[in-house]
Parts: C-alpha cells; structure tokens; sequence
C-alpha cells in the first residue's frame, strides 16, 4: 500500500510538535506567569514622592549605597562577601506611581549578582631590534571579579519584609492628626 506524503507529513506533525514543546517548556520564560499575586507591589496611602522618599529611607537604613533617587525611582545596592574568592552585590529598584486618586502605587524587584575572583598570569612583551618581541611573565597575577550569575529575587518573605518597613517609614512621615485646637 502506497502513502501520500500529505498523510505522511500528517503523521509526524505531532512528533515534531512534541519536541518542539519539550524544548520550550524548559524555558524560564515560559515558568514565569503574570498572576495576580502582590510580591513585587502594593499600595499606599501617601503621594508617589512620598512613597519614593520613604523607600529610600529603608534602603539607607539597612545599609544600602544609594545609587539613584528621585520623586519616581529609588535605585540602592548593598555588598556582600560569603567566601573569600566570591562576591554578591544586591541592587534593589524601586519605582513609585501614581494611580488614579493620586496616591502611591509602589513597585520593587531585587537583582543579586555573584562574582567570583578569576586570576590571569600577567606578562611583558619586550621589542628587540632584529629578533622582534619577546614576550616573558614576570610572576605576578591579576585578579578581577567576573559575574558568573545573575538572578531576580523571588522570595515573598523578603519583598514582604521590605513592604512592611517602608509602611512604617510612611507612617513615621505622615503628620500626626491633631485634635482640637492648635497648641500655642
């Protein structure tokens, strides 16, 4: 019996999808799902600017170089060194918006990048007349820092950390409601 190679195309259509979704389904794109969780957002009660500043605050408090901060965006990066040869760097963005009644809407993601200490024998390279350039080592390494991994944070329990501490830095710079009349 003779096949048409449209019925043979037909039959190795689902074999050549199948390995093409196997292939993608590994994909860290494709694990990322956009729910309706809050890990990296919440609001508040206070104006964009507001929000900004007290993010900033947090960050200063726990140690963070400030790298860039204004009324929308506060950027800040913390150093760590777990082991002698490796070194971590957080940086954590913070960006304040505003929804429609004017009040804070506070967006943060963390980034932590590993280093590591990578060494390179160094050496001269010397120019002689008729014989051209020798190069010789002269004994000595250099050593520079190499990104070796990069990641977004995606522990709920930090971000939800940070969160609770910025509401306490809006509250310390919220002004106290006053009852009655004005003291003089």
């Amino acid at each position: 019996m003779r096949t048409h190679p449209l019925h043979a195309a037909m039959l190795l259509l689902p074999l050549v999808l199948a390995g093409c979704t196997s292939k993608a389904s590994n994909s860290t794109l494709l694990r990322e799902s956009f729910d309706s969780g809050d890990t990296y957002a919440r609001n508040l009660d206070v104006a964009p600017a507001q929000a900004c500043e007290a993010a900033r605050r947090v960050l200063l408090g726990q140690g963070y170089a400030i790298a860039r901060a204004d009324a929308a965006n506060v950027e800040g990066n913390k150093n760590f060194q777990p082991k002698d040869e490796v070194h971590e760097q957080l940086v954590l963005r913070v960006s304040c918006a505003a929804r429609g009644d004017g009040k804070a809407q506070v967006f943060v993601s963390a980034v932590q990048d590993r280093y590591a200490l990578k060494k390179s024998p160094t050496s001269a390279s010397v120019g002689v007349g008729a014989l051209g350039s020798v190069s010789l080592p002269f004994g000595s390494n250099d050593d520079s820092l190499v990104r070796v991994a990069s990641s977004t944070v995606q522990d709920a329990l930090f971000y939800r950390n940070f969160f609770e501490r910025l509401q306490q830095y809006v509250d310390e710079m919220s002004p106290a409601p006053t009852s009655g009349a004005p003291i003089q």
